[in-house]
């Protein structure tokens, strides 16, 4: 099982550690923006982009293609993925309904990894805890698609509080 801190520097950017060291950064380019950046520690760089009539679904890209889209469902965010011409789906949810708990299932409804959020009144932004299975750390991208993660629990506080 892999654990993950991340860390907001500030209200617009979060920080993905595993232990001491650094795996990447999701840069937002304004505060409550659905456009943001996601770095990897190997340099690699990718854009999340709103696309769709409201904005409703988000696509993670690299410079040629979709990686990644997800959007807001029922049940919480439907995730797809598109990683090496596989198509993979999974489902980002509250762990219950007055709880800050996120967890990540497969279609197998097997839970892949879960991520607590910590607000820091502090610096009034939010850090994350986060808990993943062997089967969650055999992906080959996990870092992309736990900084990804991390964007779709920002867009669900967002969207449910605005709704609010």
């Amino acid at each position: 099982m892999g654990q993950y801190k991340a860390n907001s520097t500030n209200s617009r950017n979060f920080s993905l550690l595993s232990g001491d060291q650094s795996l990447g950064e999701l840069i937002y380019k304004k505060w409550y923006s659905f456009d943001a950046e996601i770095v990897l520690s190997d340099g690699a760089t990718y854009r999340l982009e709103p696309v769709g009539f409201w904005n409703s679904k988000i696509e993670l890209k690299d410079d040629t293609q979709t990686l990644l889209a997800f959007e807001m469902g029922w049940k919480g965010i439907i995730i797809k993925t598109f990683f090496d011409n596989q198509e993979n789906a999974f489902l980002l949810t509250l762990k219950g309904l007055l709880s800050s708990k996120f967890i990540l299932i497969d279609t197998d409804k097997r839970e892949l990894m879960a991520a607590e959020t910590d607000f820091k009144w502090n610096k009034l932004n939010f850090d994350y805890t986060i808990e993943t299975t062997q089967d969650f750390d055999n992906f080959k991208n996990k870092e992309l698609l736990l900084l990804t993660v991390l964007h779709c629990i920002n867009y669900y506080m967002t969207v449910i509080t605005s709704a609010a």
